[in-house]
C-alpha cells in the first residue's frame, strides 16, 4: 500500500459524439479543440469504452489495469468485496443537441437481460443489443451551465391536459383511455401506444404537435418542442415533453435519475456520475434501435412529483453533499478547501480554478481547471485547496 502514490494525474478520453458541443468544454476548461469536433463527454474512470490513462512507475497504463494490479490498496477492502471494480464512472457532459430519451434497467433486470442476450448469441456491439453489462445505471447530473433536461413522468392530469390541448385526432382514443384510467397501468399502456405510433397515425400526431407549438412560438415550452423538431424531424420522441417533466437546472443545481425512469438531456454542460454501466433502453429522439416491449417492461410508469426532481444538498462549511439512494457512488462539491479522508478510491475534478492536493508524506499535485486526479484508498487523509470549486467522486 505504501508504494502507491497519493495522487495520480488522469489523462481522460474525450468522446466526440455528434450531439456534443464544439465550444463548451474549450470555453469552460481551456481544453483545445483545433479541429472543432463535437466534444460531448470527458470520461473519468476505468470503463473499457473510454478508460482513463495514468502514469505509474514511468509507464503509461490504463486506470483499469492499475486497479487490477493493486485492487485492495486502490479500492479498499469494502469496495473490492462489494463491487470488485471501480463502481462508478465520472463525466463532463456537454450537449449541444438532445440525447435520446432513455431508461436504465434495474440491477436485477440488467443481470437477467444481459445473460439472456448472451445465451441468444447477440454480439455485445450489435445494434439490437439492449444490455451491454449486468449492472444498473443510476445517475446524478450537476449543472455547470443552464442545463435543459427531461426527468420522470408528469402527473396524470397534466399529461391529459397537454394532449387535449394538442388535439391530435389520431391520439384521441389513447388520451381518452388514460383519462378514464389514470393509473400506472393506464400510463404504461398510453406510453406504449405513443411509442408504437406509425404511418399516418404518427404523421398526423406530429403535424398536430408542430401546429400546436408554432401557434405558441415564443413560449419556452413551445420553443423547446420546435427546437427538438429541427433536430429529430419525424421522431415519435417529439411527443415526450408532453409526458415528461421538462426542467432547466441552473449552475450548481443537481438532479438524480433513478433506474426505470425515462429521461433525456437536451442542452447544457454538467458533471455526471453514474454506476459503471452502459445499459440504455431508448424511447425516442434517436435513429438507434428502440425495443418498445423491453423498454415498457423496464419503465416505472408512475408520476414523479415535480418537487422531487431537484436534489437538496446537505450543506456543511464550504461543502455540498448530494444525497443518493445507491452505494455505487457519492458526489460532493467543495469551495476553497477541505480536509478529506478516503473511504474508497476517489476522483477530484477542478471545476473553475486550480486545485492543490497535499499529503502528509510531502506529495503535492496541482490540477488546473478541467483536470482530474485519481486518489487510491491507500492515500488516507489529504488536503485540497482552491480559490474556486472542485468536485469529489467517491463511494
Amino acid at each position: 500500500m505504501n508504494t502507491l502514490p497519493a495522487f495520480i494525474l488522469m489523462k481522460n478520453v474525450i468522446q466526440n459524439y455528434a450531439w456534443g458541443s464544439t465550444t463548451s468544454i474549450q470555453q469552460l476548461f481551456d481544453i483545445p479543440n483545433p479541429d472543432a469536433l463535437p466534444q460531448a463527454e470527458i470520461w473519468m474512470g476505468a470503463h473499457p469504452n473510454g478508460c482513463s490513462q495514468i502514469t505509474h512507475q514511468d509507464k503509461t497504463v490504463g486506470l483499469n489495469e492499475f486497479i487490477e494490479h493493486n485492487k485492495t490498496a486502490v479500492l479498499g477492502e469494502r469496495t473490492e468485496k462489494r463491487f470488485n471494480e471501480l463502481p462508478y464512472l465520472f463525466k463532463v457532459l456537454a450537449a449541444e443537441k438532445a440525447l435520446s430519451i432513455q431508461v436504465h434497467p434495474s440491477k436485477q433486470a440488467a443481470e437477467i437481460g444481459f445473460e439472456k442476450e448472451n445465451q441468444a448469441g447477440i454480439d455485445l456491439k450489435a445494434a439490437n443489443r439492449n444490455y451491454k453489462d449486468p449492472n444498473h445505471k443510476p445517475e446524478l447530473v450537476y449543472a455547470l451551465t443552464p442545463y435543459v433536461a427531461m426527468n420522470g413522468f408528469r402527473d396524470y392530469a397534466d399529461i391529459v391536459r397537454l394532449f387535449e390541448a394538442l388535439d391530435a385526432a389520431s391520439l384521441h382514443p389513447y388520451v381518452k383511455a388514460l383519462k378514464q384510467n389514470p393509473t400506472t397501468q393506464g400510463l404504461s399502456q398510453f406510453f406504449e401506444a405513443i411509442l408504437s405510433l406509425s404511418g399516418d397515425e404518427k404523421a398526423s400526431a406530429l403535424q398536430a404537435l408542430h401546429q400546436y407549438a408554432s401557434q405558441q412560438k415564443g413560449d419556452e415550452f413551445a420553443d423547446l418542442l420546435l427546437d427538438l423538431e429541427t433536430q429529430y424531424p419525424g421522431d415519435v420522441g417529439l411527443l415526450a415533453p408532453l409526458m415528461l417533466h421538462t426542467i432547466t437546472l441552473q449552475p450548481g443545481e443537481a438532479m438524480y435519475l433513478d433506474a426505470c425512469t425515462p429521461h433525456a438531456y437536451i442542452k447544457g454542460t454538467g458533471l455526471e456520475i453514474m454506476a459503471n454501466s452502459d445499459n440504455v433502453l431508448r424511447a425516442g429522439l434517436t435513429p438507434k434501435y428502440i425495443d418498445v416491449p423491453e423498454l415498457i417492461a423496464n419503465t416505472l410508469c408512475e408520476p414523479k412529483p415535480s418537487a422531487e426532481i431537484l436534489l437538496s444538498p446537505k450543506e456543511e462549511k464550504n461543502t455540498k453533499h448530494y444525497p443518493i439512494p445507491v452505494d455505487d457512488f457519492k458526489f460532493s462539491v467543495y469551495e476553497c478547501e477541505a480536509n478529506l479522508t478516503c473511504q474508497s478510491a476517489e476522483i477530484i475534478f477542478a471545476i473553475d480554478s486550480d486545485v492543490t492536493l497535499m499529503h502528509e508524506n510531502g506529495e503535492v499535485l496541482v490540477l488546473t481547471k478541467g483536470q482530474s486526479a485519481f486518489i487510491p484508498y491507500s492515500t488516507g487523509a489529504y488536503k485540497a485547496l482552491s480559490s474556486g470549486c472542485f468536485a469529489r467522486a467517491y463511494n
